[in-house]
This record gives C-alpha cells, sequence and structure tokens, in this order.
C-alpha cells in the first residue's frame, strides 16, 4: 500500500471517529507550494462548545463564544498557533507559549516539552500534543504527544516525530483521543499519514466534513508558503453570529 493509499484509508477511518477530540495534522501542500499546519478543537460538554477561533495576524487564540457561559478557562482559553521568526508551532493548550518563549531565547522544540506534562483532567490526563513547521529546517517538521504512562497519570511519556522530508499532498496526523468512552482513551501509536489539498481553503472543508458534526467546534487551516510570503489562517466555527 502506497502513503497516499494508507492516507486515504486513515482519512476515512478519521470520518467515521466520533470523537478523536482536538487534533493536528502537519504536511506540504499537494501543490507543494506551502506547508498546511490544521488544527481542530471538539467539546461534549457546554463549556467546550462555547468557543470560536480568532484570528490574530498570523497568530490565533481561542475564546468564548458567549462570555456570560464561560465557566472554568484554564484548559480552553489558549494561543493554538504562534509564530517565532519563521517558525510556526501549532499546539492543543498553553503549551504553545512554553514553545514560543523558549525558541525566542534560542531553544529548541523537544527541550521546551521537556518542561511541561499531560493535562491535569483525571481521570482522562488528556494528551498535549504540538507541532512545528520552522522554513530555516527545509520541508521538515516535528510532532510531539505528551501522554499519561499509566491510568493514574504518575508519570509522562514524552513522544517526539522529526519528519525530514515533506511529502507532496500528505501530511501526518496525531490527536487527543483514539475515540469516545470513559475515560478518553489517548492517542497511541505514531503519527497517522493523512491527505492534504493544495490550499488552505480546501483543506478546512476537507477536514470539517470529516469531523462528527455533533461534536466539532472549530477548525483552522496555517497555510505556510515555502517562498517566505506571510502566512495566513482559514477558520470555520461552528458557533457564529
Amino acid at each position: 500500500m502506497s502513503v497516499e493509499e494508507l492516507a486515504k484509508k486513515n482519512f476515512e477511518a478519521l470520518s467515521r471517529n466520533s470523537y478523536p477530540g482536538r487534533g493536528i495534522v502537519v504536511g506540504l501542500s499537494s501543490d507543494g507550494n506551502a506547508m498546511l499546519q490544521v488544527y481542530w478543537i471538539m467539546g461534549r460538554s457546554s463549556n467546550s462548545r462555547n468557543r470560536v477561533f480568532s484570528v490574530h495576524g498570523e497568530e490565533m487564540r481561542t475564546k468564548a463564544f458567549d462570555e456570560s457561559k464561560l465557566e472554568d478557562p484554564s484548559l480552553i482559553i489558549y494561543w493554538p498557533m504562534r509564530v517565532v521568526g519563521r517558525a510556526h508551532v501549532v499546539t492543543n493548550g498553553d503549551q504553545t507559549d512554553t514553545i514560543a518563549d523558549a525558541m525566542r531565547e534560542g531553544g529548541e522544540f523537544d527541550q521546551a516539552l521537556a518542561k511541561r506534562e499531560f493535562e491535569p483532567d483525571a481521570p482522562n490526563f488528556t494528551p498535549r500534543i504540538s507541532a512545528v513547521v520552522d522554513l530555516d529546517d527545509a520541508n521538515a517538521y516535528r510532532l510531539s504527544i505528551l501522554k499519561a504512562a499509566d491510568p493514574e497519570g504518575n508519570s509522562c511519556n514524552r513522544q517526539f516525530f522529526h519528519y525530514e522530508q515533506a511529502r507532496r499532498g500528505v501530511g501526518h496526523f496525531i490527536s487527543t483521543y483514539q475515540g469516545d468512552g470513559n475515560p478518553l482513551p489517548s492517542f497511541a501509536g505514531e503519527p497517522l499519514p493523512m491527505p492534504l489539498p493544495a490550499t488552505a481553503e480546501d483543506a478546512a472543508e476537507l477536514y470539517w466534513n470529516a469531523l462528527d458534526a455533533g461534536n466539532r467546534v472549530s477548525l483552522a487551516v496555517k497555510s505556510i508558503p515555502l517562498d517566505g510570503g506571510p502566512s495566513r489562517i482559514v477558520v470555520v466555527n461552528a458557533n457564529s453570529k
């Protein structure tokens, strides 16, 4: 089975998964002109669903759709996308700032995440998932998963994946969960190949339509031109005024 065929098979499995949780797909567009970062959030509680993505230039944050209904903001309000020079960071939590701050001081992606662990939301112990595209590192990209080593959350397993050469039209996918459950089962194994079209708009449509309509909350796709031009972010929010 070719990588492209495997990516199609994985995408079909994603479309049948009612609750992969938050997810990241990173890779090279099918036309080879830009790196793409796809990020989405899902939610089952009213607090989790009360969110939208808000774009600020080349960066993005989550915010409450209805401020009057916001409950605990600690794990749901953060900046999923940051830029440091030619490096573009995307994560599912406030570790975005941990990574960005370290990189501004000359540190590395892996080193920054050594300071963090999974989320303190027992019994799920939601993994922290992160990725970075650095245009100074050619077509390479990195992903990471920080997850509980045992059901009690006594220690953290830190997994890092470095893809040295992006492949046109194929990205790699990680998510917080394997699917629905109680407690929610954490993502297991290596990042999965996934298809990537040519544009951010096409990618947004592709993945938004694949996510469960009852649980999807927001999705964003950042297009990062390889020629060094400014990146742009396309957003889809379930909540809109």
